[in-house]
């Protein structure tokens, strides 16, 4: 993990696909729409004096609305993995300045991270797990299938794998078997069998034009029908479930008595993980129902305040129709 302290962002690296030039600069019109703000403000309850995290700075539109909330002295700590999100994010913050601390990393290090920052027991973390808009509206990210751009989909353009090296390299099987796993697409064979006879791809049109073709006629869906195959290649590629676990573990043990953890997802697996791993932390003892006392000696740790995932008014669906399948989920610190 390299470690990049970015609070002044003009000495950052500035990369894109290539990694050699700036990202596009953005108006604020252009500027991602957070998500469930108000919600998350009312569940993380930011206080001055307060310490936050957001894992998953994106544009900062959460992070904005936390600081605002915890003047004139709540800090917050900013992770993301994209360079060009935490630069034109910063942009955002440029009024609080002196109460926040941008780091370019992965949310699966929060701990390390956390620690080297001083953010060792803090009173709220947010994640949210959706794409940002900077990065689905650059065709060149590869990342939408409504654009034409690169078989890419890394969230940090420094990692390696892309989606172009799955799609043209890894076997028929070994297709299907992502396809199916991250993308719960019934479909994933036909698929996977496509793609390999149209090998080699070099572009997302391409590729969602054999995606969908592989696909029954007669099936009806609601969704376009690239849009799971696109979901698991993005999610493999990033190894976003994974870091997702690893991330929750960590939040968990960074909270103080009573701080709080919010996480937005945007699917079925991602909202699945947080639920059950939410669920097992709070509920403590492991041993099986037949034994007559506990003997594994694990404690609860949290306390789910939403039984049930919170989403988004009408009103917020209306005007961000990206918000549409947001699920949030809190607990908090015992």
């Amino acid at each position: 993990m390299t470690l990049i302290s970015c609070v002044n962002l003009n000495n950052c690296p500035q990369m894109t696909l290539t990694g050699q030039e700036k990202p596009r600069v953005m108006k604020d019109t252009d500027l991602h729409q957070p998500v469930l703000v108000s919600e998350v403000i009312e569940y993380l309850q930011p206080q001055s004096t307060g310490l936050y995290i957001d894992a998953t700075f994106g544009l900062g539109g959460h992070a904005r609305s936390i600081l605002s909330a915890s003047a004139p002295e709540g800090k917050l700590l900013g992770i993301d993995r994209d360079y060009g999100a935490l630069d034109q994010g910063a942009q955002r913050l440029l009024e609080y300045e002196g109460r926040y601390n941008l780091e370019h990393g992965n949310f699966a290090d929060l701990e390390t991270i956390a620690q080297l920052k001083g953010f060792k027991c803090c009173h709220g973390i947010l994640a949210d797990l959706g794409v940002s808009s900077y990065q689905l509206d650059d065709a060149q990210r590869g990342f939408s299938f409504q654009k034409v751009g690169p078989l890419d989909m890394r969230m940090d353009v420094t990692s390696s794998l892309k989606v172009g090296d799955v799609i043209n390299r890894y076997s028929e099987t070994d297709l299907a078997s992502l396809i199916y796993t991250y993308g719960e697409e019934p479909e994933s064979r036909r698929i996977a069998k496509a793609i390999v006879r149209a090998r080699p791809l070099v572009d997302t049109r391409g590729l969602a034009e054999v995606v969908s073709g592989a696909i029954r006629f007669g099936r009806r869906r609601k969704i376009h029908p690239a849009t799971r195959t696109f979901q698991a290649l993005r999610i493999f590629v990033n190894n976003e479930l994974e870091a997702l676990q690893q991330f929750i573990e960590s939040a968990v043990g960074l909270l103080r008595k009573g701080g709080r953890l919010v996480v937005i997802s945007f699917h079925s697996l991602e909202d699945r993980i947080v639920k059950n791993m939410l669920d097992s932390i709070a509920r403590g003892c492991i041993c099986p129902p037949k034994f007559p006392c506990c003997v594994c000696g694990q404690m609860s740790r949290v306390k789910v305040l939403t039984r049930k995932p919170i989403s988004p008014r009408e009103v917020e669906r209306i005007k961000n129709p990206r918000s549409r399948s947001a699920k949030l989920r809190v607990a908090e610190r015992l």
